[in-house]
């Protein structure tokens, strides 16, 4: 699954310490997801979408590989 939440972070200024922290997660796992190696849970997912003030198809985008499994 691809994702904007680097670019998303980047528009509100938040470093990826800062977004974790206002997600209650580690640096780490922003990275793995940023970098497309881990996909958040539906929660977190959601939790991203309200930070962002936005919805979560506009953060994660589904590509066809990903449900053709």
């Amino acid at each position: 699954m691809k994702n904007k939440v680097a670019e998303f972070r980047k528009r509100f200024g938040y470093s990826q310490e800062h977004l974790a922290s206002e997600l209650g997660v580690s640096r780490q796992t922003i990275i793995s997801i940023e970098k497309g190696k881990y996909n958040p849970s539906l929660p977190l997912a959601m939790m991203m979408a309200k930070l962002f003030q936005t919805n979560v198809e506009s953060i994660f985008i589904l590509e066809e590989s990903d449900y053709k499994k």
